[in-house]
């Protein structure tokens, strides 16, 4: 009898301890519609990369109305909120990213953006096209529960607003590395950070994590070609940079088809524009090749820009002309440190349901909370925000892009329960 209730008392601890906790879902089911209004005021007006000013307003405003210490101006428009709970303990970060994208909307929501902007010398539509309007929403009600229960809280909370996650514009720093480098992962040093990503294709209710690189690094290259110009009539007279660069881009999609083992990670070269020549019989004297490269091992990375640079010096050689090449690192690896992964999993299922997390397999899209996770251990995953039963998802990026508001709640409760547990374990 004795062995039976010890038993018993067992299974009772561990069935408590799996259990998330009842108040912080309780709060968060109390603010869901509060977290749902300020989505669809940010929604409806977006602001570009580095020009967060009015969100960054919104943002501090609440953060100050918690009795959370606020920082602005950090990297331009971000806002940083510091929520010290009850007991000592460790500092963990928690991220959203605040801006938009240089995108028309063509959806008819109530709160649909008509704001246009100049982006590059364009008139453009602005919108929030990838879902941080929802980021937004969801660390803002986050902040909300967990001032409420500092007592709750061992350790400080760190909340990051972060601007210009789709890129600064050109001549300008920005994003999570201009973050870093005015100190914001500092004073007080944090242990470990945070971050989600919604997701249009992945019902509401489901999380998707991956251990290790989740997103990739994204580089950026462009190729010189120079040839020799002549008439069409007589390409003899003259070398063609056309004709080069087609072979450059053929021997660029070697290095993955051929050369790269795609059984570790998968990995993409794409050139997306080509300038050259100015009249249909004059073969030019130059070209430009503009495209991304995008890697989840770091062995992986370093061969392929070593091999492009290779190719493309190698072929302009051969073929009488000459190319010069150049990256630049626009995110690092989205990299999930395995061991903070392994201790954070059990809270996702608690919060969401063991059979609505999956592991799913890496994407090749970027994200520059990578470079947080370079300083310190990181955890990002996606959380559902299609319509249940929903046939058709658009894209991030593109005008119909369109997130179910009900899946903010789970984002919500997953943070909270994140920050408690992680800064609560023994």
């Amino acid at each position: 009898m004795k062995k039976l209730n010890i038993l018993i008392f067992i299974i009772s601890i561990t069935a408590f301890a799996q259990s998330p906790d009842a108040s912080i879902m309780k709060a968060a089911e109390s603010i869901e519609d509060k977290v749902i209004n300020w989505r669809h005021e940010i929604h409806e007006n977006p602001e570009l990369s580095n020009r967060e000013f009015k969100t960054a307003e919104k943002i501090a405003e609440h953060l100050k109305s918690l009795g959370i210490e606020v920082e602005t101006g950090i990297a331009k428009t971000g806002v940083v909120g510091i929520l010290k709970g009850d007991n000592p303990g460790k500092v963990v970060a928690l991220r959203a990213d605040i801006d938009a994208l240089p995108v028309t909307e063509r959806n008819d929501l109530p709160f649909k953006s008509t704001v246009t902007a100049n982006f590059l010398g364009a008139e453009t539509g602005v919108m929030h096209a990838c879902g941080h309007d929802t980021h937004v929403a969801i660390l803002m009600g986050t902040a909300e529960i967990l001032a409420q229960h500092k007592d709750k809280i061992n350790g400080t909370v760190k909340f990051i607003f972060q601007p210009a996650e789709e890129g600064p514009p050109p001549g300008e720093e920005g994003g999570a590395s201009l973050m870093i480098k005015e100190g914001v992962l500092k004073s007080p040093d944090v242990d470990a950070i945070f971050g989600l990503h919604i997701n249009s294709g992945t019902p509401v209710g489901q999380i998707n994590y991956k251990p290790g690189g989740i997103m990739a690094a994204v580089e950026r290259f462009v190729v010189n070609v120079k040839g020799k110009q002549t008439h069409g009539s007589q390409p003899w007279g003259g070398v063609d940079p056309i004709y080069i660069s087609s072979k450059i881009i053929d021997g660029f999609q070697s290095i993955i088809s051929r050369e790269s083992n795609l059984l570790v990670e998968p990995a993409v070269i794409t050139v997306g524009k080509i300038t050259s020549g100015v009249r249909f019989n004059i073969i030019p004297e130059s070209a430009e090749l503009i495209g991304t490269v995008r890697t989840l091992d770091p062995k992986m990375r370093e061969l392929i820009i070593r091999r492009m640079t290779e190719m493309a010096e190698g072929l302009a050689k051969a073929y009488g002309g000459s190319a010069t090449i150049e990256f630049q690192s626009n995110t690092a690896i989205t990299y999930n440190d395995e061991k903070l992964t392994e201790q954070m999993l059990p809270t996702l299922k608690q919060v969401a349901g063991d059979t609505n997390v999956n592991l799913v397999k890496a994407t090749t899209g970027g994200e520059d909370f990578s470079y947080f996770q370079e300083e310190v251990p990181g955890f990002y995953f996606f959380l559902g925000g299609m319509t249940p039963g929903n046939t058709e998802a658009y894209p991030h990026h593109t005008p119909d892009f369109m997130i179910d508001d009900e899946g903010m709640l789970l984002g919500v409760k997953v943070m909270s329960q994140l920050t408690l547990d992680y800064l609560n374990k023994k």
